[in-house]
């Protein structure tokens, strides 16, 4: 691990009638973020399918998670699972969870 490598996860509710829903009841996204430059490393998701998960992955990793309007316009254009708006959602709390600690340069509101 580098000494910049942050992790970082946001939980969104997810649609009623899939399978994620079924299983977990809320998504989760897990990102490990360089603090210095704010480019996404590494990602998971709380999807069910291994495709899935790795669109997710394929979409975020290298993207700068400071432009939060970039991954959404991202999502809205590629993404058209049933689960788009909960990953969405997701994504905004990991972009504000990060813009806190660069703030407070490490506390940070866990809701």
């Amino acid at each position: 691990m580098e000494p910049n490598e942050i992790f970082l996860t946001g939980y969104a509710k997810l649609p009623k009638g899939i399978t994620a829903t079924e299983l977990y009841h809320v998504i989760a996204v897990g990102l490990i973020v360089d603090k210095e430059t704010g480019i996404i490393l590494d990602a998971d998701c709380s999807l069910v399918t291994r495709v899935a998960k790795e669109f997710f992955k394929d979409l975020v990793v290298g993207k700068d998670l400071n432009n939060y309007q970039e991954l959404q316009r991202l999502f809205k254009e590629k993404y058209f699972g049933s689960a788009k708006k909960a990953l969405i959602s997701a994504l905004k709390i990991c972009n504000e969870k990060f813009k806190q600690i660069l703030e407070n340069s490490v506390e940070v509101n866990d809701n």
